[in-house]
């Protein structure tokens, strides 16, 4: 390859305020051999493809001139450097949660969230904008352990991937195109069983018509998530959480989300999905942003009773 190819377009952003970039961009690693999102110190990389074709981004904040610096190689640069700021969540604005918990009362769970907040402050909502490349390992996490599910989602990478643009070491997400034509057996020795298999397949044969409308109407979006076969409130919620930057997105239906939730704010032990909703409507409208900062914070439910088992479904 002409080095000229090789060589990589710049941006140089500023920032309004402090940007984590690890805990930010942390809900798109999936699982420790993933190579299509690396974290390396304070560097961010992450391979995408984007409209305009495949594209790597090399991320670092610098904190003495506050300022968001990118590298970008491939046919897509261009694209990724131009919407680099949705995809760290520089222009995300954690202020309307802050508003509200400065109101009076709430007991100890407002107190512990304005803690976590001030504690967090560079912990922004990302939206990468792909929505497509969201949906696979989201659909992958159904009904099954994380453990399993990053181990699917690496084993189709590996496999169907392709090496990223620019330095090596990334890894490009499998094209949906070749996705929706990928063989049962293939899906099966990844892991795989037939019905997510089949939502996968399905929902990358019409992959343009799910990222056509990625970066405007994010309704929109989300309606024809819902409209996919296989894909149910939670599934819409964790990909509109990372593509979409959704402060308001709750993964209703998560195995652990609810537990988490109810420790941090009312100090209970387990909880249901009910009462999880309830616990977050006072913060109706970020309710996401207030689940991403337990998340990120790492308060989870005291760990008793039986756990999910993890289900095997390779034969050899």
């Amino acid at each position: 390859m002409p080095a000229a190819a090789l060589a990589p377009a710049a941006r140089s952003e500023p920032l309004a305020g402090p940007l984590d970039l690890r805990r930010t961009l942390g809900p798109l690693r999936r699982g420790p051999r993933d190579r299509c999102t690396i974290f390396e110190g304070p560097v961010a990389w992450r391979a995408t493809r984007t409209p305009e074709g495949p594209a790597s981004v090399r991320l670092w904040v610098d904190d003495r001139r506050s300022r968001l610096e990118a590298r970008a190689w491939g046919p897509g640069a261009g694209w990724a450097l131009e919407h680099v700021r949705d995809l760290t969540g520089a222009d995300d604005d954690p202020s309307p949660l802050a508003a509200m918990l400065a109101r009076p009362g709430g007991g100890p769970g407002r107190a512990r969230l304005r803690d976590l907040q001030r504690r967090l402050a560079g912990l922004r909502l990302p939206a990468t904008l792909a929505v497509t490349e969201a949906l696979v390992p989201a659909v992958l996490e159904q009904k099954v352990t994380g453990v399993q599910a990053r181990r699917s989602y690496q084993r189709l990478a590996d496999q169907l991937g392709a090496p990223a643009p620019g330095p090596p070491g990334l890894r490009l997400p499998p094209a949906p195109d070749v996705l929706a034509a990928t063989p049962t057996w293939t899906f099966h020795r990844a892991g795989v069983e037939r019905r997510r298999e089949e939502t996968i397949r399905g929902a990358c044969a019409r992959a343009g018509w799910i990222d056509e409308l990625a970066g405007g109407d994010r309704g929109g979006v989300q309606r024809r998530l819902a409209a996919l076969r296989g894909v149910g409130p939670w599934t819409v919620a964790e990909v509109s959480r990372v593509a979409l930057g959704d402060p308001d997105a709750v993964s209703v239906g998560d195995y652990h989300l609810p537990d988490h939730v109810a420790w941090a704010l009312a100090g209970i032990p387990r909880g249901d999905d009910d009462v999880m909703l309830e616990l977050l409507e006072p913060y109706r409208g970020q309710r996401g942003r207030v689940t991403r900062l337990i998340e990120s914070a790492g308060v989870t439910a005291p760990r008793f009773g039986p756990r999910l088992a993890v289900q095997a479904i390779e034969s050899g």
